[in-house]
Order: structure tokens, then C-alpha cells, then sequence
């Protein structure tokens, strides 16, 4: 073979082995053993089912949790989700047995439905209902998606306000509520096709993009909190992707709710460090890696692909990269390390950069376990 032969035939093998290595870069249903996510999603569950209720998220608490907390129940749906999609019987059966008890003898863990954080509960009653059609489920979960829309009368001015301009009375304007809100009004759609609950948290969601999302498609913590949040931008984007993989089409909000949460991803990639994580502060290249923000971005880009809202190519390798990162954060007694602690709002930089950085804590656990969902079922 001559050398322009030899030339051409190195540069058809090079072209083929980019090509090669391309496609593996973004596939999202192939990966080495360690990473694979349904084992780590059986991994991250059963360590779940193995661990006393938090203390909003918290695996050691000083005492005994007097109410379910939210990051159980982002956990606890994110179990029964994959449960399902990997068809693992016996997952779903003690992730309900896990609920039985709050029926009966720890009834008083019933979260009171007065908050935000407190309402978000009702998901995991309306998903147990949605595997098993039994019926106190439904009737457990929708008490909390109906009384996030109906003021108490005790509800302050404000709130009383918000109730009136169609808006839930627990509106804050917080980064964290778009999940706590969404989750459990889509939930309630799911169970009941029942479209009053996903329109009024399309209508919901519109009023926070409109308040707090910047031109870069990030969202600041609340109004006078004006740092990029890593984690505070986790829970609007899972937010608005369980909005829009459920909210019907001619919903007269889901383009622009599309077109914000396409906004979000193409700023959040470019932000993703070469190591494939995102940081406390997601702007700020000094800040250091976090975990549940990382987790939940790579969650939305996931199912992202997976509907059709991202190009498959471009968002599925920088969501392969972020897992295959992510899953080296699992120690080896399945707790997720890196993870922020929870945290108020300050308009502050060094106070984000300050947060405590928690080994296990369920804030980090649930989004792990989202993604393992995700990708099982692509």
C-alpha cells in the first residue's frame, strides 16, 4: 500500500472512530456496569426503605421527625416511579408498606396543610393510588392538592390575595415552590384527568417565570435573592418538566413554559464543568460541585431527549457525562455525598458558598433516584 493510501485509509478510520465515539457519547441506554441505573436505582431505594424518616433531609436527626417531610416525598415518588418502570414488585410493595403506617399508628406524621412544603405530601398518596386504585389514596392525596388552591380562613391578607387572582394561597415566590406545587397538582391530574389541577399549575408556573427567571434562563432564589442557586434551579427545572410531560397541548401556557425550560437547558449546558457537574453557584467557577442540582438538571435533560423538547445528540451527551459523574458521588454505603445542605434565601454570594455540605442527606438521594427512573424507561 502506498503512503497516499495508507493517508486515506488513517483518516476513514479516524473518521469512523469519532463517529463511533460520538453516538456513545450521547446514548442514554447503555452504560458500564457500575453506572448502570437500574442497579443503582435498586441500590438508592432499598437504602431508602433501610432509613428512618428525615428531618427535611437530613439521614441523622437529633430526634424524631414529627411530620413527613418534603425530601421523603420527592424521594419516596422518585422510588415508586422506578419501582414501576422496572417492573420490581417487590420495591413497590415496601415502598407502600413504608406508607401503611401513616394510616394508623404514625397518622400524626400526616404533614398539616398549611405550607407549601407541607402540601407536596399529597404526590405520594396520588401515586401509590395511580399503582393500586385504592381508593383512600386518592382521597389521602387530592385533600392535599385541593387545599393548596383553598385558603384556610385563618390565611393571612396576602395569601388571601393570591387565592382570588387564581394563584395558589401558598404562592412565595421562592425557587423551591415550583416543584412543591407542580408535583402535586400534576400528581392530582394523573389520578383524575381532571384538568383543573395541571391548568392552575401551568397558570402558577407562567407567574414565577415571569418573576424570577433571568434573560439567561436561570432563576434567582426569590426576587432579592439575585445568586444562580444551584440547587433552586434543580427545582424549577424539574418543576417545569413534570409540567410539560404532562400538561396537554392545547393548554394556551405550554408553549411558553417550553420555550423557558428550553431556555434553562441551553444556558445550563453551557455552564456544565468538563467533568460533567454543575456548581453550588452555578455561575461561579470557584464554587465547588453539588450534587442535587447536578442530579436534577441531568434528570430534565433526560426526559428532555426522551420527549422531544432537546436535541438527542447535543443533550444527551452532556446528560450521560453528568451521570456517569454523579453515580462516582455514591459512597459506598448508597449515600449521595456533595449534597447542599437546606437552605433559606439570602442575597448574599459567600452565604451560598458557606452551606454545608451533607453525606446521604435525601435532597441529593431523590434527584439520583429520578435519573435512574429516567433512564430506565428510555
Amino acid at each position: 500500500m502506498n503512503s497516499k493510501n495508507i493517508t486515506l485509509s488513517i483518516i476513514v478510520c479516524a473518521i469512523i472512530t469519532v463517529g463511533c465515539h460520538s453516538t456513545h457519547d450521547y446514548d442514554l441506554t447503555t452504560f458500564p456496569k457500575k453506572s448502570d441505573p437500574k442497579e443503582v436505582g435498586v441500590r438508592l431505594v432499598e437504602h431508602f426503605l433501610a432509613t428512618p424518616h428525615s428531618l427535611y433531609g437530613n439521614p441523622k436527626p437529633p430526634h424524631r421527625p414529627s411530620q413527613i417531610t418534603y425530601p421523603d416525598v420527592c424521594t419516596w415518588i422518585g422510588g415508586l416511579w422506578f419501582a414501576k418502570v422496572t417492573q420490581n414488585a417487590v420495591l413497590t410493595q415496601l415502598l407502600e408498606e413504608r406508607f401503611m403506617p401513616l394510616f394508623g399508628v404514625d397518622s400524626v406524621m400526616q404533614p398539616r396543610k398549611d405550607h407549601v412544603d407541607n402540601n407536596v405530601f399529597g404526590a405520594v398518596p396520588l401515586e401509590l393510588y395511580l399503582q393500586t386504585h385504592r381508593d383512600e389514596y386518592l382521597k389521602l392525596g387530592l385533600s392535599y392538592a385541593d387545599t393548596q388552591w383553598k385558603a384556610p380562613e385563618e390565611a393571612k391578607p396576602e395569601e388571601k390575595i393570591w387565592e382570588d387572582s387564581g394563584y395558589s394561597w401558598q404562592t412565595r415566590l421562592m425557587i423551591d415552590d415550583m416543584f412543591m406545587i407542580t408535583a402535586v397538582q400534576v400528581q392530582a391530574f394523573r389520578a383524575t384527568s381532571n384538568l383543573k389541577y395541571v391548568n392552575r399549575a401551568a397558570y402558577e408556573m407562567v407567574l414565577y417565570l415571569d418573576k424570577i427567571q433571568q434573560s439567561n434562563g436561570l432563576f434567582y432564589h426569590e426576587p432579592s435573592a439575585k445568586y444562580f442557586w444551584g440547587r433552586g434551579n434543580g427545582w424549577m427545572a424539574v418543576g417545569m418538566t413534570e409540567l410539560l410531560r404532562t400538561l396537554p397541548d392545547d393548554n394556551p401556557n405550554k408553549s411558553l413554559i417550553l420555550e423557558a425550560y428550553k431556555k434553562m437547558m441551553k444556558t445550563l449546558k453551557e455552564y456544565q464543568g468538563e467533568d460533567g457537574m454543575w456548581r453550588q453557584l452555578i455561575d461561579d467557577p470557584a464554587a465547588w460541585n453539588e450534587t442535587s442540582g447536578s442530579a436534577m438538571f441531568t434528570y430534565s435533560m433526560i426526559t428532555g431527549v426522551k420527549n422531544g423538547w432537546l436535541d438527542p445528540k447535543e443533550y444527551g451527551a452532556v446528560a450521560r457525562k453528568a451521570w456517569l459523574k454523579l453515580v462516582t458521588y455514591i459512597n459506598e454505603n448508597n449515600e449521595v455525598t456533595e449534597v447542599c445542605e437546606g437552605t433559606g434565601f439570602k442575597n448574599d454570594h459567600q452565604y451560598y458558598l458557606d452551606r454545608k455540605r451533607i453525606v446521604g442527606d435525601l435532597h441529593g438521594q431523590a434527584p439520583m433516584i429520578w435519573c435512574a427512573f429516567a433512564l430506565s424507561d428510555f
